[in-house]
């Protein structure tokens, strides 16, 4: 660990002096100055952890030399010090950004104290910033693309606004990694972030999920619960998949949206919230509308800033990025390290990725751990993961993505023709049923809920026609 560094600055000698050999004692770096001009010119090259500053010195005065600091650099931590202390003078330092305030005499466990608080307040303030930086890096939106670009342009423009975003876009392109960039760059940015995938809730219980319960409002109502939309509140609510939400829970939606309050179900008193939302669907909503499963009026409130992401098949320009991305965050989490050959990367960037990001960011992380030499070649992403030229790619299962040819016959393990055969079987249903996935469901006698975590699973998506699954 670097010694810690402390600037003192006071144009009274013995003061320089006291300061200088109390924190040397404690095995402090420090470098003294007389004036706040002086300062100026030492703070950048020093890099002080901690500055003792005075109010009253000759010319540049300690408020104003105050100011010069945090503009220099607006984390410095500063410590005023006074033998004429005011409440005017502490609120002054306080508002431009001083850390304590101290009054001569000082005393010298008071001056201890306040340098052990002040470096771990500085601690605490680095790991927050590292932990804010693992975060942003984790939702990174990679990609030079003009169509990658433009999004990020609307990001860029409609996150410090209040303003309503509804993200359009296949399954896999990346809807929630949008929505999360809204948030971290809009004002609720330290408030909570809170998602929820209308798709994954059974209809009887999305109200609840929302909006909260009461203990006995329904069973298995054991205790009064908060809905989404109270956890939310100060921040962000991601609506996931918003086209799959029944229209008893649509309407309250458009309440809680128009009136901003909520009410939990079996409760008739109304509760205040302030919650951004932000919804996603890979549904066209218009044509949702014209069949009567969704509300006019919910889309218009929704569908303030609407932002379409581009299947990756649209932007192939982006995938060597990727590629580079995910094989670097996926080496943080212990996978080896290998370097795509140029071959491998043309022959994933011909893929058409049905499953978009989701698929890519699987295949990279297949290619990591069963590639068997140092880097990732031609043939290991044609034998793991397929041709994929000109058509519509494989899929997680090694089946060709429009069904239509049996390679998963060709399986090397029993496990991995299940899979195959499964996801071939699925496929051919939806499509039976023109990617009506409530009755795709229906006929399978298997919960909804299930199915799309399939399709998930699977990276099942309708290509070449409008929309994903």
């Amino acid at each position: 660990m670097s010694p810690r560094r402390v600037l003192i600055v006071d144009d009274e000698k013995g003061i320089r002096e006291a300061l200088t050999q109390v924190l040397e004692y404690e095995e402090i770096e420090v470098q003294a100055c007389a004036s706040g001009h002086e300062a100026t010119r030492v703070y950048p090259e020093f890099k002080p952890h901690l500055v003792f500053l005075d109010v009253k010195m000759e010319g540049m005065d300690g408020l104003e030399t105050l100011k010069r600091l945090r503009e220099l650099d607006p984390q410095a931590q500063v410590v005023m010090i006074s033998g004429h202390g005011t409440i005017q003078t502490a609120v002054e330092a306080t508002q431009l950004g001083a850390y304590d305030f101290l009054e001569k005499p000082l005393d010298t466990d008071r001056i201890l104290l306040t340098l052990r608080n002040a470096l771990q307040h500085i601690v605490l303030v680095n790991e927050n910033v590292r932990l804010k930086q693992e975060v942003r890096a984790q939702y990174e939106i990679v990609g030079s693309s003009k169509a990658i670009r433009h999004v990020i342009g609307l990001l860029e423009k409609v996150g410090p606004t209040p303003a309503r975003v509804l993200i359009t876009g296949d399954n896999g392109t990346g809807k929630e990694l949008v929505a999360r960039a809204i948030h971290s760059l809009s004002p609720r940015a330290t408030g909570p972030f809170v998602e929820v995938n209308c798709a994954a809730i059974p209809t009887e219980l999305i109200e609840s999920e929302l909006f909260g319960h009461m203990k006995g409002s329904f069973t298995g109502a054991f205790a009064d619960r908060a809905g989404k939309f109270e956890l939310a509140d100060g921040g962000t609510l991601f609506l996931d998949e918003v086209g799959d939400m029944s229209l008893s829970a649509q309407a309250k939606v458009l309440r809680a949206l128009q009136e901003g309050v909520i009410s939990r179900v079996g409760s008739g008193k109304a509760v205040a919230v302030d919650v951004r939302v932000i919804a996603a669907t890979n549904k066209n909503l218009a044509q949702e509308i014209e069949i009567g499963r969704f509300r006019e009026d919910l889309l218009y409130r929704l569908n303030v800033v609407p932002i379409h992401i581009p299947a990756l098949r649209e932007r192939r320009g982006d995938i060597p990025q990727l590629i580079s991305h995910f094989a670097a965050e996926l080496a943080k989490s212990g996978l080896p390290h290998k370097e795509f050959e140029t071959g491998a990367i043309e022959r994933l960037t011909a893929h058409d990725w049905p499953g978009n990001i989701r698929e890519l960011k699987n295949a990279v992380e297949r290619l990591l751990i069963l590639t068997a030499g140092a880097a990732v070649t031609e043939q290991d992403v044609e034998r793991l993961v397929g041709k994929g030229e000109g058509g519509r790619g494989k899929g997680a299962g090694g089946a060709a993505a429009g069904g239509g040819d049996a390679t998963w016959l060709r399986a090397a393990t029993f496990e991995e023709f299940k899979q195959s055969a499964e996801r071939a079987f699925l496929l051919g249903k939806l499509q039976e049923h023109d990617w009506n996935v409530s009755e795709t469901a229906r006929t399978l006698q298997m919960p909804r809920s299930n199915l799309y975590k399939k399709i998930e699973r699977y990276g099942l998506s309708r290509t070449g026609e409008g929309g994903g699954v």
